[in-house]
Parts: C-alpha cells; sequence; structure tokens
C-alpha cells in the first residue's frame, strides 16, 4: 500500500532522530509518488531546544527551499505522530491539505481542530482537508515508547503524552 510505503520514510526519519538522543518523529512530503521532502525532530534535548524545529516543520522548510513552485494542493504530509496545532496550522496555511499519520498526540494533537468553527480563511479549508490516522501506528508507538523509557531523553518525560504511551500495549 502506497500510505504504507511513505510511512516507512517517515518512520526511517524518526529512527534516525531516536537514534540522536531526539523526539522520534519523522514527517515525509509526497507529491503524487514520489518523496519531494523530508524531516525529523531536531533541538528538542541539547543547549539550542526549542519547540520550532518539529519534524513538519524541517519538512516543510525542505520542500519551500528545494521546491518552492509545487502545486501545494496535491501534496500529502506523512508523519509518525499527529501533527500539533503549531505544524497542522503551519502546512494548512502553505496550501497542504491531505495528512497521514502513524501515532495520535494524546496531548497535542492539532488534528480534531474544528476548522469550520474558526475564521474564514480557516473555514474555507475545512472541506478540502483529508486526515487518514494509524498508518503503521505500532511502529511509530515502539519508537515513543524507546524514548520515553530511556534514561537519556527527559523531553515530556512526566507528560500526559508519556503516560498515554507508556500505558498502551
Amino acid at each position: 500500500m502506497q500510505h504504507e510505503t511513505f510511512m516507512r520514510l517517515a518512520l526511517q526519519q524518526a529512527r534516525q532522530a531516536l537514534a540522536d538522543n531526539e523526539f522520534p518523529v519523522g514527517a515525509v512530503i509526497v507529491a503524487g509518488d514520489k518523496a519531494v521532502a523530508m524531516g525529523r525532530r531536531k533541538n528538542s534535548l541539547n543547549e539550542t531546544a526549542n519547540e520550532l524545529d518539529h519534524a513538519e516543520i524541517v519538512a516543510l522548510r525542505d520542500l519551500l527551499a528545494r521546491r518552492p513552485d509545487i502545486k501545494r494542493d496535491t501534496l500529502t504530509v506523512y508523519s509518525t505522530m499527529e501533527p500539533c496545532l503549531m505544524c497542522y496550522s503551519a502546512l494548512l496555511l502553505n496550501g497542504i491539505r491531505t495528512f497521514v499519520y502513524a501515532y495520535e498526540d494524546a496531548m497535542g494533537g492539532g488534528t480534531s481542530l474544528q476548522l469550520a468553527h474558526l475564521a474564514p480563511l480557516y473555514q474555507d479549508m475545512a472541506p478540502q482537508v483529508r486526515l487518514l490516522p494509524h498508518v503503521l501506528r505500532q511502529e511509530s508507538l515502539e519508537l515513543f515508547k524507546a524514548f520515553f523509557t530511556s534514561q537519556k531523553n527527559n523531553y515530556w518525560q512526566s507528560s500526559l503524552l508519556a503516560e498515554y504511551t507508556l500505558a498502551q500495549p
């Protein structure tokens, strides 16, 4: 299945993030049947820690730098975790309407945002947005469990997300 193929690419990015002791989120942006941009979470654990270098934002920056001319409403974003509100909004504002993700973000997932109840800019997007959750969920869940049980990582360790993740079978 095509969704699984591209989610496996996102999982590769997430595995690399985990190997770098970063929060294990990977993202891939796809045009048709080709990956056109990739990203993984950066700066979640070191002295430059911030909440800007999420995998989806890194992938979006990659896309805008290398393919600024691409027709964005035809793109699909694959992410190993449900995009947060910041990432979801940034991708929407950049024209992307299709989102496929592996693991739900019980603490900060943005895809449940009711676009139809917001200002007109977002209301107009609502009918075009397509969401496909839980593609290769278990594979992504295992990365998050590994992250939250590692002594090396302290990002969101005592959070609702950590508790939720570690309680999953």
